[in-house]
């Protein structure tokens, strides 16, 4: 083969090897395999097919050769671990087979070989209670219909599309399949569609309430549509059949957290670490609940509890990172090198520790490491996406192309009337908390979350029919803008504590605001400004939590910013003057009094010194800019990107004059 070779002909070697194999033509199939290895060295496919063949064949170096190489491309792979566990267990290591079949179970929990041969191991050591749980596993998977058990192997091995074809088949023919349901909602949720789980899941726990893993599910879907009430709901009905549960009490104690009740979600983790004391999921979660609440010494305590207990967990390691006034120790910038270098590092553990390795050097002055370490973080980011950079142009471009001077001109006066929403919107990164900090300390302004609200309204326009957002919203009678506004204010009123005003500060939101301004007139919106450079290298060294997937190339950051400021000055051109209020970060660093005088202003509530004194107010905080925002005004973050200029040629490029 050669490096020509199209993808239909490496299938045609594939399913050759794999015939090889059925018919027992081991070396057959591990020549074929080679081939195709020399073009592709990291062919997942290549590479399990070669190890299951080099152990047939009793060549146990060869296999572990091909073993290593999989799980160093390929560290999820499901079945590659399940391969590991049948070499060890073939080569006299139960301890290590039991490990990879462990390993293979996390990654794809349909494997049931590997759930029987670990049963069968842990009973020959006399681990009775841990066998038990395995063979139960593996006789659950059993008596699962055999399409089911396609479905469920197609989702852990990432062929979702495929997964989803057969449970929609499935369900056809038995649609009150409870776990069909399951794993349809679950399909939907990994494509980024949260309202058809949510309906799915909240049918089949009437079907079946007594079902934990349903309501378990439930709750996450409503976590992710932020209908925190109801997924505190469901949190608190599976404490209350089993109040001694630790699974279900940290389960309430994260939706408390999103419902704000802190105190409430960290005395239940203190009550599981009381029954498991270095539950590093747990100490972790502790960790979030602590920081988000101000106590920046306990939280980095509790991450480095967590680390304790478990080296190779990513997320207390990027947890301590993301505190950005935090400093790691020689000590622990070795350790996560060390981490880094292990070849069954799960791929966002891989991803943490990355992000995390780049802000310690870049602490350290050593920037060429950091920028190596940032690279790395958001090429495998990256590639867990599809995100189009080219499509979103066309998206924002759409925006504009719609939402004319003509369209404003005839809704005029329609809409809600609720002057309440203050929209804080623009790039992440940009300066939006330090913003919502400063008014959210003024006593007629609650501060809320980054309310996902309109964002899903868009979502429900775009999906009566293909590109019919925003075009679509040329054909919306003025009642159904007043309903659209009304229940905006109503759905967020959970977040309120009674101010006249509120903080919606969702950063995407710029790309919706001719929806905004035709259903809430009266709303303030402020864009959040900072300068391109600073902005878009401070997205790229992020690691979100969700979303913003546009921050994980240079190409594409410095695309968006270029595009959004394309879109903020159509805004400004179609909208009424002054509806839309420009604050440049830099110079709110600049001169705090005059830019938070402008603000006030805007908003038309009074000065309040407490705005100048947003440093002192006792409020969560979730963003990445948690603990800046907790001190003084400072102008550490301008200007971060200069040393990092070599390794930018692709951002200026991208922006373009911007830079």
């Amino acid at each position: 083969m050669n490096g020509a070779a199209t993808d239909e002909s490496k299938d045609d070697v594939l399913t050759e090897a794999r015939q090889a194999l059925q018919r027992q033509a081991h070396d057959r199939a591990i020549h074929l395999c080679e081939g195709l290895l020399r073009d592709d060295p990291a062919n997942g496919d290549a590479l399990y097919i070669a190890a299951v063949a080099a152990r047939y064949a009793r060549k146990f170096d060869c296999a572990r050769d091909f073993v290593r190489r999989l799980r160093q491309s390929h560290p999820e792979h499901g079945r590659g671990w399940q391969e590991a566990g049948h070499l060890a267990r073939d080569t006299g290591d139960p301890e290590g087979a039991i490990v990879a079949y462990r390993r293979a179970c996390e990654f794809n929990p349909s494997l049931e070989a590997s759930w029987t041969h670990q049963a069968n191991l842990l009973a020959q050591r006399g681990r009775e209670g841990e066998a038990r749980n395995c063979m139960a596993q593996a006789e659950r998977l059993a008596g699962l219909p055999r399409m089911l058990l396609a479905v469920l192997n197609h989702i852990h091995e990432g062929r979702i599309l495929k997964a989803e074809e057969l449970c929609r088949h499935f369900l056809r023919e038995n649609p009150h399949n409870v776990e069909a349901m399951r794993l349809l909602a679950d399909i939907g949720v990994r494509l980024g569609i949260f309202d058809d789980p949510e309906f799915l899941l909240e049918s089949a726990v009437a079907f079946e309430p007594d079902n934990i893993q349903l309501r378990l599910d439930y709750m996450q879907v409503l976590r992710r549509r932020q209908k925190f009430s109801a997924a505190e709901a469901q949190a608190q009905h599976l404490v209350d059949l089993q109040p001694d549960n630790p699974l279900f009490q940290s389960h309430l104690a994260i939706e408390n957290m999103q419902t704000g009740k802190y105190d409430k979600a960290l005395g239940l983790f203190e009550s599981v670490l009381a029954r498991m004391p270095d539950d590093p999921a747990t100490l972790t979660s502790r960790g979030h609940a602590l920081k988000t609440c101000g106590q920046q010494q306990e939280a980095i305590a509790s991450y480095r509890a967590a680390i304790a207990a478990r080296p190779d967990l990513g997320d207390p390691w990027y947890a301590l990172a993301n505190l950005k006034t935090f400093r790691f120790e020689d000590g622990e910038v070795a350790a996560m090198h060390a981490q880094l270098a292990r070849d069954d590092l799960r791929l966002m553990d891989r991803v943490h520790l990355s992000f995390a390795l780049g802000k310690a050097h870049e602490d350290r002055g050593e920037y060429a490491d950091s920028f190596r370490f940032y690279d790395a973080g958001n090429r495998l980011k990256r590639e867990q996406l599809r995100y189009s950079a080219d499509q979103m142009t066309a998206e924002l471009r759409a925006q504009a192309e719609a939402c004319t001077a003509d369209l404003f001109d005839k809704n005029a006066g329609n809409g809600c009337s609720a002057p309440d929403p203050i929209f804080i919107l623009g790039l992440p990164r940009a300066g939006s908390t330090l913003l919502e900090q400063i008014l959210a300390s003024h006593s007629q302004i609650d501060g809320t979350l980054e309310l996902p609200d309109i964002l899903a309204l868009a979502q429900q326009l775009r999906g009566r029919g293909r590109d019919a957002y925003p075009a679509i919203l040329h054909d919306l009678p003025a009642d159904q803008l007043r309903q659209m506004g009304e229940a905006y204010i109503e759905n967020t009123r959970i977040h309120r504590k009674g101010a006249p005003f509120f903080i919606d500060k969702m950063p995407n939101n710029f790309r919706h605001i001719g929806l905004i301004h035709l259903i809430l007139p009266n709303a303030k919106i402020i864009d959040a400004r900072r300068a391109p450079m600073d902005c878009c290298f401070s997205g790229f060294k992020q690691l979100f939590a969700d979303g913003q997937q546009f921050t994980y190339g240079l190409t594409e950051i410095g695309q968006y910013y270029s595009d959004y400021v394309d879109l903020m000055a159509h805004w400004e051109r179609v909208l009424p003057p002054g509806r839309i209020l420009r604050v440049q970060h830099e110079d709110v660093l600049a001169d705090l009094e005059a830019e938070v005088r402008r603000l006030v202003d805007y908003v038309g509530v009074p000065f309040e010194q407490s705005c100048l004194d947003f440093h002192k107010t006792d409020r969560a905080v979730r963003t990445a800019s948690s603990e800046q925002v907790r001190r003084p005004i400072n102008r550490e973050g301008v200007d971060n990107w200069k040393p990092f200029e070599p390794w930018l040629g692709d951002l200026r490029k991208a922006l373009s004059d911007l830079a």
